[in-house]
Formats: C-alpha cells, sequence, structure tokens
C-alpha cells in the first residue's frame, strides 16, 4: 500500500507518459498545411472586400476627418492582408518542400521495389539456367540434323529408277533440239478436211452449220 501510494505521488509530481501515436507522415502534414493555406487565404479574399469598399467610400468623400477616419480603417485592413499573404507565403513554400520530400522519398521506394524485383528476377533465371543442360541441347541439335540428313539421303535411294539404258546426256540433248523443229510438223489435213464439209445434215431443217471462222482447232463448233 505505500508502494502505491508513492507510485501515486510520483505520477501527480512528474505526470505519466502518455501512449506514443503513429508517426506523422508527410502526406498528413501536406493536407494540413494546404488546409491551413486555405483558410488564410479565404481570409485575405474577405480583406480585400473590405478595402475595396473602404476604397470606394474615399473616392466619394472630401477631404476631412472623416475620409481620415476611413483611410486609417484602410490602412489597418491592408496591414493585416500583408501579414496574412507573408503567412500564405511560408505556408505555401514549407508545402512545396515537404511534396518534393514526398515524392524524392516515394521515388526511392519505387526504385528499391523495382531493384528487388530485378533481383528476384535475376535469382529465378539462376535456378531456371541451372535445369537446362547446354551440351545436351547441343547433342540433341546435331541428332536432328543427322536424322534430316538421313531421311534426305533415304528419299534418294527410294527415287533411284531401275532398268534405264546408260544414254549419254549430250545424245539427249542433241535429240530433243531435233525434235522442236518437227514436233508440230505432222499431217494437220483432217482439220481441212472437216473444214470442207457440208454444212448441213441430211434429212435436218437446212438451218445454217457454223462457219468455219467458228469452228475450234478440233473442227468443233467454237462455244461462245
Amino acid at each position: 500500500a505505500v508502494v502505491s501510494t508513492q507510485s501515486t505521488g510520483m505520477n501527480r509530481l512528474f505526470g505519466t507518459s502518455k501512449a506514443k501515436g503513429p508517426a506523422p507522415n508527410l502526406t498528413d502534414s501536406i493536407a494540413t498545411l494546404d488546409g491551413r493555406g486555405d483558410s488564410v487565404e479565404k481570409k485575405i479574399q474577405k480583406l480585400d472586400v473590405e478595402l475595396k469598399r473602404y476604397s470606394d467610400q474615399m473616392k466619394k468623400m472630401r477631404d476631412g476627418p472623416s475620409k481620415n477616419m476611413v483611410k486609417q480603417k484602410a490602412l489597418r485592413v491592408l496591414k493585416q492582408k500583408r501579414a496574412y499573404e507573408n503567412q500564405l507565403e511560408g505556408i505555401r513554400n514549407q508545402s512545396f518542400n515537404m511534396e518534393q520530400t514526398n515524392y524524392t522519398t516515394q521515388m526511392l521506394k519505387d526504385t528499391k521495389h523495382t531493384v528487388d524485383a530485378m533481383q528476384s528476377g535475376l535469382k529465378e533465371m539462376k535456378r531456371e539456367y541451372k535445369k537446362v543442360n547446354i551440351d545436351k541441347i547441343q547433342d540433341l541439335q546435331d541428332d536432328l540434323q543427322d536424322m534430316m540428313e538421313d531421311a534426305n539421303e533415304i528419299q534418294e535411294i527410294m527415287g533411284q529408277q531401275y532398268g534405264m539404258p546408260d544414254i549419254d546426256d549430250a545424245d539427249l540433248e542433241a535429240e530433243l533440239d531435233a525434235l522442236g523443229d518437227t514436233m508440230f510438223d505432222d499431217d494437220m489435213s483432217y482439220l481441212d478436211a472437216a473444214a470442207a464439209a457440208p454444212t448441213t445434215i441430211p434429212g435436218s431443217s437446212g438451218r445454217e452449220e457454223p462457219a468455219a471462222s467458228q469452228l475450234d482447232e478440233f473442227g468443233l463448233p467454237a462455244l461462245s
């Protein structure tokens, strides 16, 4: 009980430590500064309206005590406006600096995330590379090439002709040249006979048959 009483007395004298809340972050701080800046900016706008009212009053007044009184009010409002403008400039500068810091911090985080991803990808590549045997791949390519060559050789063997006389290629070429001049000199008289044949058939109605110019190369009516 004595210890408890002493502890209570110490707490009253020095206070108790409060639980620490979450650490402030730049985003929340920037939002707070922007809100404060907006509030100051609204005050400046109100002072502008008041200054305009005093200015319009002085334009309509003659020189004298009344005008001087209005002038003093306008100077007081203008002094307040200048003070708020200085505050606003400081707030905007702080907000800008914090935004730059926040941007740089986020960029560094993104860079670290990218580097971590690249390192993880490199480890994965190395792990998969160990599963690949280059010598086996090369042997496989060589085997495939040998199989293709063997297949082509088999096709050549299977395509050989049997029982053909051994004829000189020069003789074959000479014979081919000789045929080129005479292969179309055969008797074509059957076409002339077909052209001279009667154009009507006995017992027919006497309808005129197609002219020779309308016959094809075999003596038959040409199709239109």
